[in-house]
């Protein structure tokens, strides 16, 4: 089977030069054993239904065993026996080499399980599934970092060959590297709906050993879903769930539920970006709800690409949560982070990517033309309010943003007049 690409390979590169071990994190199904394997010179799968039982008691005796051949070793699902970290801590400390181990993990290890950080020791990337670049969906005509570093970038005329249907199946689908290899639309559509019952039946149990509700994890997601990309406080999810779904849920069950899918990487959440540009009571401040690929949305709606053909409204929020999905994977190696603004007078940005130094784009999600101006005015508007706080507070002035750009589902790229850049999401890529 054909390896695709992914944008995580290059920082995997640079990290095994740089560090004694890498952690590769991230929702289960993503690719992170694939991507592993192409640097990997022996692997250890603790899950291994032949040998887990065998590993698992050499892991509690004597771990340094396990860590033994041709190197970088992967070892693949390491939470499965936390006692590998401290283990091979310890032997990146006794090797004193860069590039020995890379472990993989598809949720967050309790690390009270752990003796030591494995600062210094072992580095942490994360992966999610693919985006609509590494699935040679996108063009690639315009680089993301391009946009950053070079002020003259022409992206003027640059196409997609995508259309409103084919982002809407690539939704559906979603970025699950299993699902491009199906024979059939059907077969790559179930991908999704498995992982999903994979999740609420077992992982969401197996986590940390705790037996939860199927069902009511069912519902969570759900109402995660009808909720997606807005700014619904946990009190307003667990409403939903409560008449809704005619279930009892206590806020602490809700909690815990939702603190387990965070842990597995499904829930992602945005934070809000609080500048000082208002009073801070103005501004909100609750997360943008998200998943970590558009698809679990759609999954948990039970929606259809043809159910989504006609509810356009509804996929505008899972359109955002696709572009969000595919900037991170764009600037992965950049240490970037996104974030959202929206204040009380209704004045927004659906995202703001941040690069570690400081730079920083404003970013709208609007699928169709008819939206184009109204997410211009509102970038606009930011950006005229920060030059207008600059002028009032120069001692410590916030930096303007160095980009506006609204993502579409069109199919030609170009720059307005007042400097808003407008770009189809399929045009994109690192």
């Amino acid at each position: 089977m054909e390896y695709l690409k992914r944008t995580a390979d290059s920082l995997l590169s640079d990290l095994l030069d740089a560090f004694g071990a890498i952690l590769i994190e991230g929702p289960k199904w993503c690719g992170k054993t694939t991507t592993a394997e192409q640097k990997a010179k022996s692997v250890l799968t603790l899950q291994d239904t032949d040998m887990r039982e065998e590993y698992l008691f050499t892991a509690q005796s004597k771990p340094s065993l396990l860590l033994q051949g041709p190197t970088p070793r992967l070892l693949d699902e390491w939470q499965d026996a936390p006692m590998l970290w401290d283990a091979v801590r310890t032997m990146v400390d006794k090797r004193r080499e860069p590039g020995q181990f890379i472990l993989t993990g598809s949720n967050k290890v309790d690390r009270s399980k752990t003796h030591h950080s494995g600062t210094g020791r072992i580095a942490r990337m994360k992966m999610l599934p693919m985006s609509l670049w590494e699935s040679r969906e996108s063009s690639g005509e315009i680089s993301t970092l391009e946009l950053f570093n070079n002020p003259n970038y022409d992206i003027d005329g640059k196409t997609s060959d995508m259309t409103v249907e084919d982002l809407i199946f690539a939704a559906c689908r979603g970025g699950w590297p299993a699902s491009l290899f199906s024979r059939t639309t059907k077969g790559q559509l179930m991908i999704a709906m498995n992982y999903l019952n994979s999740v609420c039946s077992e992982d969401i149990s197996r986590i940390d050993n705790t037996q939860r509700n199927e069902k009511l994890a069912h519902r969570i997601l759900r109402a995660y879903a009808r909720n997606i990309s807005t700014l619904a406080k946990s009190t307003s999810l667990l409403k939903d769930i409560t008449e809704n779904e005619n279930i009892v849920c206590s806020r602490p069950t809700f909690d815990d539920y939702v603190f387990a899918l965070e842990k597995l990487f499904v829930i992602q959440d945005i934070d809000a970006w609080c500048p000082a540009i208002r009073s801070k009571t103005a501004i909100r401040s609750t997360p943008k709800r998200g998943f970590c690929d558009p698809s679990i949305a759609v999954a948990a709606l039970g929606l259809t690409p043809e159910a989504l053909k006609v509810q356009l409204k509804t996929f505008g929020f899972i359109f955002e949560q696709m572009c969000i999905r595919d900037l991170k994977a764009y600037t992965i190696d950049l240490n970037s982070h996104i974030s959202y603004y929206h204040d009380r007078y209704g004045l927004e940005a659906d995202m703001v990517l941040h690069l570690p130094d400081g730079r920083y784009a404003l970013i709208e999600c609007k699928l169709g033309s008819i939206e184009i101006d109204r997410g211009a005015e509102h970038l606009l508007k930011i950006k005229h309010l920060i030059r207008e706080k600059n002028q009032t507070e120069k001692q410590m002035p916030i930096r303007e943003p160095d980009l506006m750009i609204i993502l579409t589902g069109g199919k030609m790229a170009y720059t307005r007049n007042d400097g808003v850049k407008i770009i189809p999401l399929a045009t994109l890529k690192p």
